[in-house]
């Protein structure tokens, strides 16, 4: 995870106040951030969930894999990303957010999530968050925290994450191609376009998506797209204009893939990252 030598990080802070234990497992921290703000990469030895009451914000995690790819995960205010204890992350603002950060002792990792996940955020979710941000007696704090690690460990996971291969063991070929759709994802329709672009043939690249991302460019391509997609809607930016600039043909087909994949239209996500 390259530092940007343009971007001014914003430290992360003294975390003492707000770090977990298997006394107190689960710790929130809240905190109103304007649009681009870029926490430093860091780590600790706790679980994370990044949430956001209203606007979007960005999380890159490196696994603790050294030969995993980098993970970037746009998180909207219906959705929070799970970032596994000990996984090198960092956290930029794309929209100003009120953001709910959730510390969680290592000991509350659900069984089987060895890595970085989203996951929909449920409204009993969404309100025991909030209510563990207020003062309270310490059986009431006991009995909100197991609720919300209750309500983590069953909730729905969605694919909202663009992986890239590593950056130095992963094809670069393959990165190049990664990045120049993340850039300008209407520029090009079809894999064997972008192919053409870097020298290589379209089956070597579905190869290489498949070995080193373990998908296919299709629907590589889609997660780029919302991830493309979100902030641009989050700012009031007309459906037809992000539809356009994603390499839809019409607003109706990209409208229907958005609701397909949010749950909800294009116009009603615009309006949750607003909190209306």
């Amino acid at each position: 995870m390259p530092r940007n030598a343009s971007i001014t990080f914003t430290p992360v802070g003294n975390t003492d106040l707000y770090t977990p234990s298997v006394q107190r497992p689960v710790r929130v921290r809240a905190r109103t951030l304007p649009v681009d703000t870029h926490f430093e990469p860091h780590r600790h030895p706790w679980a994370q969930l990044a949430y956001c009451a209203t606007g979007i914000v960005q999380v890159t995690a490196s696994p603790n894999d050294a030969k995993a790819e980098e993970v970037t995960y746009i998180v909207p205010p219906s959705r929070a990303v799970w970032i596994a204890p000990g996984a090198l992350h960092a956290v930029n603002v794309r929209e100003a957010a009120e953001l709910r950060t959730l510390y969680l002792d290592a000991s509350t990792t659900p069984q089987g999530w060895q890595g970085c996940r989203v996951i929909v955020v449920s409204p009993l979710l969404r309100e025991l968050i909030h209510a563990l941000d207020a003062p309270m007696t310490a059986p009431r704090e006991a009995l909100l925290a197991a609720l919300v690690q209750d309500e983590i460990t069953h909730a729905d996971t969605q694919s909202l994450g663009v992986p890239l291969p590593h950056l130095q063991t992963g094809d670069k070929r393959l990165r190049a191609l990664c990045e120049a759709v993340l850039r300008a994802p209407a520029e090009r329709a079809t894999l064997a376009g972008w192919a053409a672009d870097i020298g290589a043939s379209e089956r070597t690249m579905a190869r290489l998506f498949r070995d080193e991302l373990g998908t296919s460019y299709q629907r590589w391509r889609q997660q780029a797209v919302l991830a493309h997609a979100l902030p641009l809607l989050a700012r009031g930016t007309p459906v037809s204009e992000v539809a356009a600039a994603s390499g839809y043909a019409s607003d109706s087909a990209f409208s229907a893939m958005f609701k397909a994949a949010m749950g909800h239209s294009p116009s009603r996500f615009a309006a949750s990252v607003r909190g209306q």
